[in-house]
């Protein structure tokens, strides 16, 4: 699959409440923001990249990505964020990552593009040690209006949307490459780059 079929959205649209209420993708780890650090590992990845944000619209309209907010109000979770990407994505194929999570693999989106082409799915997740990681998804611009449907009719978990979907799972090792931080204690810790 060629790498500008696929549109990379970082979902940044959450109310970080863990974090006292910061936007935690413009907090910063070691010197750069969390953001810059998502955006850096997955740039090389994929071809137009999007910010998913509902507040500090300009703070991330100044990483010069265009910056979509959730269309489903209430802060409604990252299955809103991914609405709003594949409303906004002009490519066939939309992969989702957290502004929290810097240290995401290098292979990430080429191995999922490897996983929908080889069982034809519409929808590829990474699962790490037998846990699904359910934000880190490959999925096809076709899957809008059955998560339309989904979030139109109440729904708001993404691991029961999830279920609901044919999809390949992608195995990998690396659990530090999926770790992400939720507390400001957690901006302390050590951790892999």
């Amino acid at each position: 699959m060629d790498i500008n079929s696929i549109t990379g959205l970082l979902l940044a649209g959450g109310m970080g409440r863990r974090m006292g209420g910061r936007d935690k993708g413009l907090l910063d780890l070691d010197g750069q923001t969390l953001a810059s650090r998502v955006i850096e590992r997955l740039r090389p990845q994929v071809g137009p990249l999007l910010i998913n944000a509902n507040r500090n619209l300009d703070t991330w309209r100044a990483y010069g990505l265009p910056v979509v907010s959730d269309e489903i109000g209430g802060f409604s979770g990252p299955l809103a964020g991914m609405h709003a990407g594949l409303r906004a994505c002009t490519t066939p194929w939309l992969f989702t990552a957290p502004c929290d999570a810097p240290f995401l693999p290098l292979d990430l989106v080429s191995r999922l593009a490897a996983g929908v082409e080889a069982e034809t799915t519409k929808l590829a997740v990474a699962s790490c040690n037998g846990r699904l990681q359910q934000v880190f998804l490959l999925l096809h611009r076709e899957l809008l209006p059955t998560l339309e449907t989904y979030l139109n009719t109440g729904g708001r978990k993404i691991e029961s949307w999830l279920e609901s979907r044919e999809r390949t799972v992608v195995d990998f090792d690396d659990s530090a490459a999926f770790a992400n931080i939720n507390t400001p204690e957690e901006l302390t810790v050590p951790r892999p780059h």
